[in-house]
């Protein structure tokens, strides 16, 4: 645990020495506070037009931010060839992708609590309102979701060749998972076989990212999500990230680290 505390300190070092939090933070605030001065057509609703854009930013920033930093960890080592002699030491490849894992995770993690942070201030300073329960389900479910995009970004950056094509193909693949996933059994219904099959296939396989939004519950102030709910679908994120980690690992093994 000492060897994975370690690598994993060294990812949340770099990801605040970048710029990446730093500019999609500073964006996310500026947008949502010239939101929150406009008056959307005298819309007297205009706090949840306000939390609606803030909280989509959020989502979009801590994606963005974990695809990406997970994307580069292996690749990043293996180009300034460092990953030699950190496996020279008595580190193992699954130490480090679980040290890699975990370093990317508490760092979006921190990144998420900030953002968060200032949405609560912002909106809590025109609502006159703070649903610190709600607002902790939200940072919590989200948080279990990011955990199964860096384990699938890293996995993707074992098998593509360069972090810019891991980080395109994983941003799609989330997005359409939290798009259209959800729908894929409805499509399959209206589709003729073999498609049917291939359509009923993927639902059951991806893992349901959309499952984990509840920006609706957060902006319109619903009731929480029972907490039963919330442990099982941390058991259903804790299921793919686990399998994501144990291919990433097994691709890991097997890959030369001196070939890009």
């Amino acid at each position: 645990m000492n060897t994975i505390s370690a690598l994993a300190g060294v990812v949340i070092k770099e990801l605040y020495r970048r710029k990446d939090f730093y500019v999609l933070f500073v964006l996310t605030a500026l947008i949502t506070i010239v939101a929150g001065m406009v008056n959307f057509f005298h819309n007297e609703k205009v706090v949840d037009i306000v939390k609606d854009i803030c909280l989509l930013l959020i989502w979009i920033s801590a994606l963005l931010i974990a695809i990406v930093t997970a994307a580069r960890q292996i690749p990043a080592e293996r180009e300034s060839r460092t990953i030699f002699p950190l496996l020279a030491k008595p580190v193992t490849r699954w130490q480090v992708i679980l040290g890699k894992f975990l370093g990317c995770w508490l760092a979006t993690g921190m990144a998420l609590v900030v953002f968060y942070v200032f949405f609560a201030i912002i909106i809590g300073s025109r609502q006159q309102h703070w649903p610190w329960l709600v607002y902790l389900q939200a940072i919590w479910l989200q948080w279990a979701l990011l955990a199964v995009v860096i384990a699938l970004s890293l996995l993707g950056s074992i098998v593509t060749a360069a972090p810019s094509s891991t980080t395109t193909i994983c941003f799609i693949a989330v997005a359409g998972i939290l798009l259209v996933g959800g729908h894929l059994n409805t499509v399959a219904l209206h589709q003729a076989q073999p498609l049917q099959t291939i359509f009923y296939t993927i639902y059951f396989l991806i893992p349901h990212l959309e499952w984990f939004d509840i920006r609706d519950l957060v902006t319109y102030d619903q009731r929480l999500v029972g907490w039963l709910d919330c442990l099982l679908a941390t058991l259903y994120a804790a299921a793919y990230t686990g399998l994501f980690l144990v291919l990433t690992w097994l691709g890991f093994r097997h890959k030369s680290l001196n070939t890009g």
